[in-house]
């Protein structure tokens, strides 16, 4: 007898009671995990006695609450049923449902790259259950290329770090790895394992006019981003990237915008400065980019990548004082560093904090101020 036939005898037979549970059952035992989840919701709108056909509406607090239980309980358990078979983007749609993403998370930090489709790409990444498993399985299937492209989109600030270090290892390895090859071609004995500007060093025949390691835009892309990392070995791959960068051909230098016009050069020297490296010639280089660049003409980036470099290597008073001079009529909506009121915060001046806020009739961060100031001299 076909499952159609024991059903209707079942029902006849035992009553609908035990017609749902030998629905229930087989579609377990067969894996049919939707229709199955769809069957235990009508045998608990039954057991309530509710119409069968469709989802209830406007039960009594006491029914809402028990059918509710029940619906959680069976998309949990159709969920970590589609797990166990692999159907990791099916799985979502119950627990998304129930509002639970850590058996998803977990099941998706389990793959291996050749486990991971687009599908549950877009369920890491876009539906943000495990954007930093996302990435790395990105990065792992689709190459440097497209990871850059996710991560200037990067849905999640707590792990974008992380996602920068995985990022800047990789191009790093590549080109470390590209470079020694080449080396190991022409000297005929693999070089002993060495940092890029080691690799470089001597080594001008590496950098004809059509020679480059690894993808020029790949390179920009990951130096550009590296600026705002906290990470110190983010940064010091970069800043050993950007060396390299210094020996390219003339085809193959990324010409930039104020005050990265030197790209390579400039990003290096910002890098060292974040490291502890040659700070003050950092600082008065770009100092020098700040002075040099008419604001009517070229903008204030130049002076607003100064005052970020200022708070990076810990000169806060100095960062307000560069605010002063060149960005004090600047919408502070339009600005990429911190704003004239949050400067004197970090630089604890809260005196020009006051003055600011009776210039703007702010009586409430004028006492804050004055308090905060007061506070600061009997401490």
């Amino acid at each position: 007898m076909d499952l159609f036939g024991e059903l209707e005898s079942t029902l006849q037979s035992s009553g609908p009671e035990a017609a749902l549970d030998l629905l229930v059952r087989h579609l377990e035992q067969e894996r049919r995990h939707s229709e199955w989840f769809n069957a235990r919701l009508i045998e608990q709108r039954h057991r309530l006695g509710l119409p069968v056909s469709e989802p209830p509406r406007d039960l009594p607090e006491h029914l809402r609450r028990t059918y509710d239980s029940a619906l959680v309980e069976a998309a949990r358990q159709a969920g970590a049923r589609l797990i166990e078979d692999g159907q990791i983007a099916r799985a979502w749609t119950y627990f998304r449902a129930v509002g639970e993403s850590a058996p998803v998370a977990e099941a998706i930090e389990r793959l291996t790259p050749e486990q991971a489709d687009d599908e549950v790409l877009a369920v890491a990444l876009q539906e943000r259950v495990h954007p930093r498993k996302g990435f790395e399985l990105v990065l792992a299937n689709h190459g440097t290329c497209r990871a850059i492209t996710v991560f200037s989109q990067y849905p999640d600030p707590a792990t974008q770090e992380d996602c920068l270090l995985l990022l800047t290892r990789t191009l790093h390895e590549e080109l470390r790895q590209n470079l020694a090859r080449v080396i190991a071609r022409r000297e005929e004995a693999p070089p002993a394992d060495a940092s890029i500007p080691d690799l470089v060093a001597g080594r001008d025949w590496l950098f004809g006019e059509y020679d480059y390691y690894v993808d020029t835009s790949h390179l920009i892309s990951v130096i550009r981003y590296s600026l705002e990392s906290e990470n110190r070995e983010t940064i010091r791959m970069a800043r050993e990237m950007a060396e390299y960068g210094k020996h390219l051909s003339v085809s193959f230098r990324h010409q930039g915008e104020p005050p990265f016009e030197n790209f390579h050069e400039d990003h290096s020297l910002y890098l060292d400065a974040l490291l502890g490296i040659e700070t003050d010639r950092a600082v008065a280089h770009f100092r020098r980019k700040a002075d040099a660049t008419d604001p009517e003409t070229m903008g204030t980036f130049p002076a607003q990548v100064l005052v970020r470099l200022l708070l990076r290597v810990d000169r806060p008073a100095e960062a307000v004082e560069v605010f002063e001079q060149f960005l004090s009529k600047s919408d502070p909506n339009y600005l990429a560093c911190p704003d004239y009121s949050q400067l004197c915060r970090l630089a604890g001046d809260y005196e020009k904090l006051r003055q600011l806020a009776r210039a703007r009739q702010d009586p409430v961060a004028f006492l804050e101020a004055a308090l905060a100031g007061a506070s600061q001299r009997t401490s």
